[in-house]
């Protein structure tokens, strides 16, 4: 698919056999090229890869760096730390390694990058959470129509993830950008039971505990859309919906602008978590802090509490 003048592929192969620009390397942040993409990226363009980048670190996890590219069919390797030399990687740091492989590569003025599934080998990172994240900061990398990249492409070595990148990918990016137009507006609800505020944990990145919600289809009011979600997220039926307030601030959401009209309403019926989270609780105002929420839904449920 394309953006603006840039086309998004998925492919399945050896990303050092690619005949692009630069390529990417989930590298560790002391550059040292030992197994996975790195031992192969080594193994293949030479030794002098990893004796160039070991002259520019150590950096910052989620930063990046380029170096020549050797005996490789590429110009460049950009080494996009998404982990340390412990090997432990999460989604801040697969995100920022992202943005700032983007970022260097629109320094070295290539046309072309290839990116492997980054913090999914030794860092043990979920291909679809990285899948994901990975169109999300492309996404954003494009969205101004000002990027020289023509081409930037997710390469894969087996089939499973190939596939999970197609759909996931492919599928997220020609959502927002076809079906989407953006600011995107979302709706989350503050529901009640007994005393109690319903949070849930997300299954897809961001990830953290947050408030039920999600995006208001077109064609749908903010109220359909919160009765929708809440049932589809918690299995609760509302009683006494009310906006509560808006929350609109740009970077309240690392993917993209959201504006989210917030509701309160009781909560009727068992709450259970639906498909999209992974976990579901009940939680007072004490115990806010002690909770990793995404978005600004900690501030959200502050402003509630102090005005309840």
């Amino acid at each position: 698919m394309k953006i603006y003048n840039t086309e998004i592929k998925i492919v399945q192969g050896d990303i050092t056999e690619l005949k692009v620009d630069a390529i990417v390397n989930a590298a560790n942040n002391e550059l040292l090229m030992g197994g996975g993409v790195a031992g192969a990226i080594r193994k293949i363009g030479g030794k002098e890869i990893e004796d160039e980048a070991v002259s520019k670190g150590p950096i910052e996890i989620g930063q990046a760096i380029a170096t020549g590219a050797g005996k490789l069919k590429a110009k460049y390797v950009i080494h996009a730390a998404t982990m340390g030399v412990d090997f432990k990687t999460n989604e801040i740091k697969v995100r920022n390694s992202c943005k700032n492989a983007l970022r260097v590569a629109e320094e070295l003025k290539v046309n072309s990058v290839a990116f492997p599934a980054l913090g999914c080998g030794v860092g043990g990172f979920s291909v679809l959470a990285a899948a994901k994240i990975m169109s999300q900061e492309v996404l954003g990398h494009l969205r101004d129509g000002k990027s020289i990249f023509k081409e930037i492409i997710f390469c894969l070595y087996n089939k499973d993830d190939f596939d999970i990148f197609q759909k996931h990918a492919l599928g997220y990016l020609d959502y927002v950008v076809n079906k989407l137009k953006g600011p995107y507006l979302t709706v989350d609800a503050i529901i009640e039971v007994d005393d109690r505020v319903v949070v849930i944990q997300r299954k897809n990145p961001p990830f953290g505990w947050a408030l039920p919600g999600g995006f208001v289809d077109y064609g749908e009011s903010v109220e359909e859309a919160v009765i929708r979600e809440m049932k589809e997220e918690t299995d609760l039926d509302l009683e006494g919906l009310k906006q509560f307030h808006t929350y609109s601030a740009y970077g309240r959401d690392p993917r993209f602008h959201t504006v989210a009209v917030v509701f309160t309403a009781k909560g009727k019926g068992k709450p259970q978590a639906g498909d999209d989270a992974g976990d579901l609780k009940l939680i007072k105002a004490e115990e806010i802090d002690k909770l990793n929420f995404a978005f600004d839904h900690n501030k959200i449920l502050e402003d509630y509490f102090k005005s309840r």
